[in-house]
Formats: structure tokens, sequence, C-alpha cells
């Protein structure tokens, strides 16, 4: 079986939280992520999104383009707004070759809200969550129609962020919306990781491999305190310095014959999480746990020839 690694560039600048960001340039994130084994990394605020601009710089840098985030409303708005904003983004990743669009849902959602705790997250009713899943896939049928598949990203303080919401989700959507498992967001929503590997799967496209403090996460005040309090508080982190189990998670995937991206996204504090020496600790204990679970861990990054 083979796998690839990748990163996000969240380690480095924080869309939500400036504060947390580091003063680096593209070009140096790429580096520091490919000099610590890293071979993708997903797209950030900072790359440019002219095809014939990034593709010389992941050229340079010796990186693949491994994915990227999409803001979705169809929570609320309809298909063709949704369809319109990603057109642009479906002609990028496909001229660089990418291998999905991570859809994340942005409607209703408070992730980007600091004065909004946790508890006040929102909430679908049994006949929204159904609404949505149908549209959701519909979407994800356009997108992939058009040459580029969609992964979706369940995700804290957003309307499918628990476990129960999750399965809710995937029951009433389809084969043509596949899924993106983040290992931290549904430990931190309190869900269970192995669990949701063995229920869906199938519809695996793509794994973000982020890890979380618990004592962080259990020291929460959920009534008082947001999700962008607890990412400043150092919520989330990279695999080997967090509170998750990756080895039996990668061993789950390779069970059930997973092969593509994992992607380290671990937004932190860079002052006290260096990008790169997080980036060296992540990717130590992902070829660890890899190596045990039979895994090939692809090495090249930007295509040769």
């Amino acid at each position: 079986m083979k796998a690839k690694l990748g990163m996000s560039p969240i380690a480095w600048w924080n869309d939500d939280l400036v504060e947390l960001s580091d003063d680096v340039s593209l070009e140096e994130c790429l580096r520091q992520s490919r000099s610590a084994g890293f071979t993708g990394m997903e797209k950030g605020r900072r790359f440019p999104d002219d095809p014939a601009t990034m593709l010389p710089i992941l050229r340079a840098a010796d990186v693949t383009l491994c994915g990227g985030w999409f803001s979705g409303t169809l929570v609320d708005e309809e298909l063709a707004a949704n369809k319109d904003r990603i057109a642009p983004m479906i002609e990028l990743f496909k001229a660089v070759n990418a291998p999905c669009i991570v859809y994340g849902e942005v409607g209703r959602s408070i992730q980007g809200k600091r004065d909004v705790p946790l508890a006040q997250k929102p909430r679908l009713s049994d006949d929204e969550m159904q609404t949505y899943a149908r549209k959701v896939t519909a979407f994800g049928e356009w997108c992939a129609e058009q040459g580029m598949p969609l992964s979706y990203h369940h995700h804290m303080a957003a309307v499918v962020e628990t476990e129960a919401e999750l399965d809710a989700f995937m029951a009433a959507s389809g084969a043509g919306i596949p899924l993106l498992l983040d290992a931290g967001h549904l430990a931190f929503a309190g869900g269970d990781v192995l669990r949701a590997i063995d229920k869906h799967h199938a519809r695996i496209n793509h794994v973000h491999v982020k890890d979380i403090r618990r004592s962080v996460v259990d020291g929460l005040d959920r009534s008082r305190q947001s999700f962008l309090d607890a990412v400043a508080l150092g919520a989330f982190t990279v695999p080997g310095d967090g509170s998750l189990d990756f080895g039996a998670i990668v061993q789950r995937f390779a069970d059930y014959g997973y092969e593509g991206w994992f992607v380290v996204e671990a937004e932190q504090d860079p002052v006290a999480n260096p990008p790169l020496k997080m980036a060296q600790v992540g990717h130590k204990e992902l070829m660890r746990v890899m190596t045990a679970a039979g895994y090939t861990v692809e090495t090249e990054g930007f295509p040769k020839g």
C-alpha cells in the first residue's frame, strides 16, 4: 500500500487568527515542509491563483498541491452561487493536478467567531440535515463532472461537527460526496475516530492527521470559550506531540486498504511551536506508524519531466 504525506500551511499562517502567523514567504513555507520530508502542501492564502505562477513555485520547491479549502455555503445558499465561486478553483486545481478540493461548510458556522462559545454551534433538524446532505451530494457530483472531486470536511463549530452529525450526514448523502476524515476535529467533538473509520471508510478519499492536546480540550469551558479560543490555547498539534494514538488510527486505514494523502493540519502558535520543528516531529511520527502499518510512503515531490 502506498501513502503520501502532506502539510497544511495553517501551521505557518492562520487565516482566522492573524496573530498566530509566522512572517514567512510561501517559498520558505514550502522549503521548510519539504525539508522535513513532506511532498505535498494544501493551498493557503499566500498561494497564487494563477497556475502559470503557481506551477514554477511548486516545481522549485519539489512539492505538489495536495488539496485546499473551499468555503461552502450550501446550508443556506443555492447550488448556483457555490458553483460560480468554486469554478475558478476547479480549473486551478485541475491545472496543477491536485487530488481534490476540501469542502468546508461555513454557512451558520461559528468557527471564525471568537466571541461565540462552542456551546452555541449551529444544529440542524433531521429534515434540515436530509435536505442539506442531498444538496451537498448534488454539488459533489457536479464538481466531479467538472473534473475535480470534493472531500467533505466535518469541522468543529459547524453544522456537521459531532460523530452523530457525521453519521446522519453520511446516511443522508451519497457516494457523490466523498469524506475527509479529520482525526483531531472528531476527537475534539467527542467522537470515536476508529469507529468513524469503520463506518465510513468506503467514502473516505482524504485524511487530515490533526492531533489534539487532551488536557486543553478537556479543560475548555464550552459555554464561554470559542473554537478560536481553543486554537489559541493550543488545542491542536501534530502527530507525536498530542494525545491521539496515530499508530492505531493509521493501522485502521491500512486495514481497509486506504491509499492516498495523509495531511498534517495543525494550527497553533508558531512562536511557541515553530512550524519547522513541528513538521519534523509530525513527519517522524507518521513515518514510524506508516511503516508499522505496512505503508510505503512515496518520496517524490513535484513530478519529474
